[in-house]
């Protein structure tokens, strides 16, 4: 028995350490969404990995006649529908193509700068760390946060911040980043 509030790894390391093709794919990550590490891109594999496996295992279960199993599959389908990470229309096998790009979009780090209220996604990190943006009315300084679908609207500058006055040098000029 352990201490049941002891912090655990919330990512899982990869299973041989030197793959080329996969440390060209986490690099290409860590540059395109301004991540600090890998640690940052192995947690997102592990939370895509942990609802394809609950997704799977929903699947499994119905193909093979379970009931009750309505309850649990709505859980799973409305909580990555509120994340943004699923359309509304999206069901169990929907879920199964979710790829880690897509969670990564929604972090606050990432919606800072494709909503233009920083010119680089290291600029939109030092903002978030330095208590510069809000959600809905409150401080938020993890740039890992997952932004909901309904809190996107809400992310703007933190009213006690000198990034609110229109002339500060480092604020962004708010034209919304567009992919490509």
């Amino acid at each position: 028995m352990g201490y049941p509030g002891k912090c655990r790894k919330s990512y899982d390391t990869p299973r041989h350490p030197w793959e080329a093709d996969r440390i060209a794919q986490e690099v290409e990550l860590v540059k395109n969404y301004g991540l600090r590490n890998k640690r940052e891109v192995w947690k997102a594999q592990s939370l895509i990995r942990k609802y394809r496996r609950v997704s799977r295992q929903l699947l499994a279960a119905t193909t093979r006649g379970e009931t009750g199993l309505e309850a649990q599959t709505t859980d799973v389908l409305e909580h990555l529908k509120n994340y943004g990470m699923l359309k509304e229309d999206g069901d169990l096998d929907s879920v199964l193509s979710i790829k880690v790009e897509d969670l990564l979009e929604r972090r606050l780090q990432t919606q800072v700068y494709r909503q233009g209220l920083a010119k680089t996604l290291r600029q939109a990190r030092q903002f978030i760390t330095h208590g510069h943006i809000q959600i809905t009315g409150r401080k938020v300084t993890v740039p890992g946060y997952f932004v909901k679908r309904g809190e996107e609207m809400t992310i703007d500058y933190y009213p006690g911040s000198p990034m609110t006055q229109e002339g500060h040098p480092e604020r962004a000029s708010r034209i919304p980043k567009v992919e490509g």
